[in-house]
């Protein structure tokens, strides 16, 4: 390569035909342009003239210097000119490419990926081999290997590599490669994430030992942040995130989202100068905050700048019985007190009588000792119990009292005991009892308890046959101190002592808090996740801080890890079930974010954001095409094969010619060119129903079938004429042509990236509809919810999805070309659900319209026209009102709202007939 400045020629041998165009010149000099050919008459005229000497015609200096540039441009473009080319390689050894693919690199991956193909385009130049390495761990330990490729072998690597949610290990690279046999010379790329980490420095002396090394590296501006749990507060989550020293200052935006992937709030963090942590409190309605399923930095994607938010974060509701008002006088006398001082730093307390609470959600209701409850308080208490609450009851004088009296015993885990015990007293048997070791299965596992927490009184319980299963904790002599049972899909828990420190002074210590806390969040379910069996993954982030479903690597989370190493099989991400996950973040393993440090001498140091390499032989080749046309047209007119009366619409032509070859010229030609036309032709030119392909065949197959014949049933019926069905890619497919989309659920379905999610979101912001289909009506997994349900919760998140209601009596979809009161497909009985009115939509349009009824399979026909699929249970019958259905969706998305007005027509009517 010869490098002149910011300019370089990839074969520079090919200049020196530039020596050959003094040649050029005498040779058109020789060669006389070609004589022109005029008829006339008057020959006579010549006759008798005196010859004389005559100097052949040449070519005119304007049109050999035309000439000459011609050729000057494509010896040019031969020699393959590169502005700001990349430094050429040097030895003779493989080019080696180590890139950086942890967690760190999701952030800068594009212009990693961009980097690492420019330099295999300068492998390719120079005929190297390239040996590709990377420092994520992978499912089998081994960073890579050593086998030489071919620069396009490598190339199609590259462009399949993805960030890792879990660290780079470039210890473990190091000792693998002490191991190995590496080539004696070659010249290394080290395209880092730029964050130091242990074994750098070594890691990069080793590679210097081969030969040359390039580390390229971002700017201390663009390295990644981290997102750390947040801690909840009375009011709110205090949010800290951090990012590298040395920066001046900077802000940020933090998210926080819904599980679906509404924001829920949007926060800006100020860095100050020189700080490497900031913090910001987002206060929220408890409503909104408890739907709060994580926290990211907006524009960061990775791993580390996603904070997810399980049941430990929410802030439930509890009621707190009390039929007076607050007893401020006595507060330390007062049971009320310290239920209050226990629970308001993580929940929030609400004081009423029962009927007052009820009227609102409530997660746990508490009672303190209050004896025989009322007939109708006892009977709504049990109902909400039955219905999912969660009832935490404290015994006392009270409750004693009524127990020894025989008195009616309602609401209450376990059959209680005439007669309480006494402990420590002047009567009393024994001193006061310590608690004993909580159970491995219960709520209060892992809770330190103190020496100095006792029991002096409690109510005791009918011993059983299913006691010990109902006790959560004891004291040391085996008695139950708690105990519980689960009432319908709700809970009854019992304290058998005060909740002031009348008989135990546990409630002035920091276990009645934790114990407390342990209980509130069970009512939520949280408990169904810390047993003693391993957590099952549910989601796992991807590098770019995406959830998605768990790879097959993926492990269960082992009890009482809670400091994991994450890699392959445990990557960040939630844990245990649907119902009660744990967080597991990366945050908090990472703990600060630090620049690549110093490295040894002699290793180049660059940054991504270069001058990017520009090939110049397609603006070359279009020049010299563009004075090859020049030069035939000059040379037809001064032939004189260009009649001047014509010259003017010739010159238009070939002007014309010029500007669209120069166009094709001016830039690389893709492939998909003529495809994106064609395929713009065919969404363009008739009316065409879509749908969205899976990727799961069958499926595919079933939707274009159904759409043919939801096509046929238009035809025939209404004045639409579809064309042939579409199926669609959303990642790479414009979706303007098109204002219906249908898109059949299928459990292989991956999450979508986030330019299918900007498509999306612009179809659905300017008019389209799109109908999901579960088409699992019938199947309903643990938790109530159908399976496909789930999967298109999981697959939509990022979508602007507005606000969902089931389909009212009175919606335009009943009405649109046929009426109906039901919407079935392959099955029947299911919901339709359709946007709010009042949201986004300019038209009254709904913009998204769910349902499970597999109407694809109820429309499809075979090549014979017969129907591929039965419809269950209502036969032929249900098929017809299954294209009914299909008819009004079609005419719905077409035509819009227009048939609301029928809403009008009494009036209309009553106004003519006066």
């Amino acid at each position: 390569m010869l490098s002149l400045g910011p300019l370089a020629f990839a074969a520079p041998w090919i200049l020196l035909a530039l020596a050959a165009l003094p040649v050029l010149i005498w040779l058109l000099r020789v060669v006389p342009p070609a004589p022109k050919r005029l008829s006339f008459p008057a020959i006579r005229l010549l006759y008798d003239l005196k010859p004389r000497d005559e100097t052949s015609a040449t070519t005119p200096w304007w049109l050999l210097l035309l000439r000459l540039l011609l050729a000057a441009l494509v010896i040019l473009a031969l020699a393959q000119p590169l502005l700001n080319p990349r430094a050429q390689l040097v030895g003779g050894g493989p080019m080696l490419l180590l890139i950086d693919d942890g967690w760190a690199a999701g952030r800068n991956w594009q212009a990693r990926q961009q980097a690492a193909d420019e330099l295999l385009d300068q492998a390719e130049r120079s005929g190297r081999e390239v040996i590709l390495l990377t420092t994520a761990p992978n499912r089998e330990g081994v960073p890579g290997t050593l086998n030489r490729l071919r620069p396009g072998e490598a190339r199609s690597q590259v462009q399949a590599l993805l960030p890792k949610p879990w660290p780079g290990d470039r210890q473990a690279l190091l000792t693998w490669l002490e191991s190995q046999p590496l080539p004696n010379s070659a010249e290394s790329f080290w395209l880092s994430d730029g964050v130091d980490s242990p074994g750098a420095t070594a890691l990069a002396s080793r590679l210097q030992r081969l030969g040359a090394l390039t580390v390229m590296e971002p700017e201390a501006g663009n390295l990644p942040r981290l997102a750390f749990p947040p801690e909840s507060g009375v009011d709110g989550l205090t949010a800290t995130v951090a990012r590298a020293p040395g920066i001046g200052p900077s802000s940020l935006w933090l998210r926080a989202l819904a599980a679906d992937g509404r924001i829920l709030a949007r926060e800006q963090i100020e860095f100050p100068t020189g700080e490497t942590s900031a913090s910001k409190r987002i206060v929220l309605p408890t409503e909104l905050r408890n739907e709060i399923a994580r926290l990211d930095i907006e524009n960061d994607g990775t791993a580390g700048s996603v904070a997810l938010i399980d049941e430990r974060w929410r802030r439930r509701p509890v009621g707190l019985v009390s039929e007076t008002s607050f007893q401020a006088s006595q507060p330390l006398l007062s049971e009320l007190h310290y239920l209050d001082q226990a629970l308001s730093p993580f929940s929030e307390v609400r004081r009423g009588r029962i009927e007052t609470l009820l009227e609102r959600e409530l997660a746990v209701i508490l009672l303190p000792d209050s004896g025989t409850l009322a007939g109708p308080e006892r009977e709504a208490l049990q109902r909400w119990v039955r219905e999912g609450g969660l009832l935490l009851r404290f015994a006392g004088p009270i409750l004693a009292s009524t127990v020894e009296e025989g008195g009616e015993q309602a609401l209450v885990p376990v059959r209680l005991r005439q007669g309480g015990r006494l402990l420590g007293g002047a009567l009393s048997w024994t001193q006061p009892a310590q608690l004993a070791p909580f159970p491995s299965s219960g709520p209060f596992r892992g809770l330190t308890i103190p020496p100095d927490v006792t029991v002096q009184r409690q109510v005791l319980a009918q011993p059983s046959l299913d006691l010990n299963d109902r006790t959560w904790a004891a004291l040391q002599d085996g008695t139950p101190l708690v105990t519980a049972a689960q009432e319908g899909d709700g809970w009854l828990v019992l304290v058998h002592t005060t909740a002031n420190p009348d008989w135990t002074n546990l409630p002035i210590s920091g276990l009645f808090v934790q114990m407390l806390q342990r209980v509130v969040a069970m009512s939520q379910g949280v408990q169904g996740a810390r047993g003693d069996q391993p957590l099952p993954p549910v989601e796992t982030l991807d590098g770019f801080g995406r959830l998605v479903t768990p790879p097959a690597a993926v492990q269960a989370l082992l009890p009482g890890n809670e400091e994991p190493r994450f890699g392959p099989t445990l990557p960040p991400g939630f844990y245990g079930s649907d119902q009660a996950r744990i967080a597991l973040n990366l945050a908090p393993a990472i703990g600060s974010v630090t620049p690549l440090g110093e490295l040894p001498g002699g290793i180049a140091r660059l940054g991504y954001e270069r001058g990017e390499e520009v090939d110049l032989r397609p603006f070359l080749f279009t020049a010299a095409l563009i004075l090859l046309l020049l030069d035939m047209l000059v040379s037809l007119l001064l032939r004189g094969l260009l009649p001047p009366g014509r010259m003017g619409s010739r010159a238009g032509g070939t002007a014309a010619i010029l500007a669209v070859v120069a166009l094709a010229m001016a830039s690389p030609a893709h492939a998909q060119t003529q495809s994106d036309d064609s395929f713009a032709l065919a969404a363009s030119l008739t009316t065409v129903l879509a749908y969205v392909r899976t990727g799961d065949r069958d499926i595919d197959e079933t939707s274009r079938d159904g759409l043919i014949g939801l096509s046929r049933a238009l035809q025939r019926r209404t004045a639409v004429e579809p064309g042939e069905p579409m199926g669609i890619n959303v990642e790479t497919d414009d979706l303007a042509f098109f204002s219906l989309l249908y898109w059949p659920v299928a459990p292989s379905q991956s999450a979508l990236s986030q330019t299918a999610i900007s498509r999306l979101n612009s179809f659905l912001r300017t008019g389209g509809t799109i109908v999901f289909d579960t088409r699992d009506q019938g199947e309903v997994s643990f938790g109530g919810t159908s399976p496909g349900l789930q999967r298109l919760q999981q697959m939509t998140r990022g979508l602007d999805i507005p606000q969902l209601e089931p389909i009212p009596d009175e919606h335009v979809l009943t009405k649109t070309f046929y009426l109906m009161d039901s919407f079935p497909g392959r099955f029947t009985g299911g919901t339709i659900w359709v946007e709010r009115p009042g949201g986004r939509s300019t038209d009254e349009v709904s913009s998204v319209i769910v349902g499970s009824h597999d109407w694809a399979a109820a429309w499809a026909v075979d090549g014979n026209s017969r129907h591929r699929f039965p419809v269950m249970p209502g036969g032929e019958v249900q098929r017809e009102w299954a294209y009914r259905f299909g008819v009004n969706l079609v005419m719905y998305a077409l035509t819009g709202n227009y048939k609301a007005d029928q809403v009008h027509i009494p009036s209309i009517l009553e106004r003519l007939g006066q």
